[in-house]
């Protein structure tokens, strides 16, 4: 991966005619990994609504501490789709200090992730991680592929996580189906780990803010509480169940974060969950 043809392979690939929601998201968060195109998309979200870097960053310090909290009960099993770029510490760095046998399938659809993918197999020696390049839309090239095959036991416990992914799914692309798919595949006692954009806390800036990412190439619909709820449809969902996410099991920099007022409801402006399959 990384020799030259991989290299220019990827450029091959690359659409900068249009956004890409991994690349937008680098951008937010501080990363390098983006070009003018989604530098320009992120800079009009930021002027339709301030609060992206804020929603970005809460998301990110979520998803720390729900993996975490489902490592603790000992799920040893990761599947992460919509890695999105590298940015230490990645998931299976903060499973694998709790349990170092963790195994850790990474997707993404970027051929840029796929450029940094080499961040994502530095496994512990008692664990492992792979990375394949795939489509959240086609739920069965996933499960069927050969990472997924060679590096989890579908038989047994696995957290699926979908953070950050599925407010790039209009209901044209079935999302729901989508989710039903892979929890179904998944054995009882597996973990799904799910964050999703809301408008519930700023309905017109968040409007405004759809049009102009669609306007910049991009395609995105924000979704109520009622609707990303049920997207854990025979779920359990574990306690304080569906939140924003510094209320879900804050931790001490996201209840600084909270005291600066830096963390509000409209600056996070999603709905996080963990649900487990009975």
């Amino acid at each position: 991966m990384g020799d030259q043809t991989d290299e220019t392979g990827v450029d091959n690939r690359l659409d900068l005619s249009v956004p890409h929601s991994a690349r937008v998201y680098d951008y937010f968060l501080g990363g390098k990994s983006n070009f003018a195109v989604d530098r320009a998309a992120g800079d009009h979200l930021l002027q339709a609504f301030p609060g992206f870097r804020t929603a970005a960053q809460s998301n990110r310090m979520w998803m720390h501490r729900a993996a975490r909290y489902v490592a603790e009960r000992g799920i040893t099993q990761f599947l992460d789709i919509g890695t999105g770029i590298p940015t230490s510490p990645n998931l299976h760095e903060v499973v694998q200090e709790i349990v170092p046998e963790a195994r850790v399938v990474y997707a993404d659809n970027d051929p840029i992730v796929l450029a940094h993918s080499r961040a994502l197999l530095v496994s512990s020696p008692e664990g492992e991680t792979a990375y394949l390049e795939a489509d959240v839309t086609d739920p069965q090239a996933i499960l069927d592929s050969e990472e997924v095959r060679t590096v989890l036991d579908l038989s047994k416990p696995v957290a699926l996580s979908l953070v950050g992914v599925f407010h790039y799914l209009p209901d044209d692309l079935k999302p729901y189906e989508i989710v039903q798919q892979f929890v179904d595949a998944l054995a009882p006692g597996s973990y799904l780990i799910f964050s999703h954009c809301t408008p519930d806390f700023a309905p017109a800036m968040w409007e405004q803010a759809i049009q102009v990412y669609k306007a910049d190439g991009g395609d995105a619909q924000v979704r109520s509480r009622e609707e990303i709820e049920r997207f854990f449809t025979g779920l359990e969902l574990v306690e304080p169940g569906l939140e924003v996410p510094y209320r879900w099991h804050p931790d001490d920099e996201t209840e600084a974060l909270v005291e600066r007022r830096i963390f509000t409801d409209v600056s996070c402006s999603l709905w996080v969950g963990v649900g487990k399959k009975p």
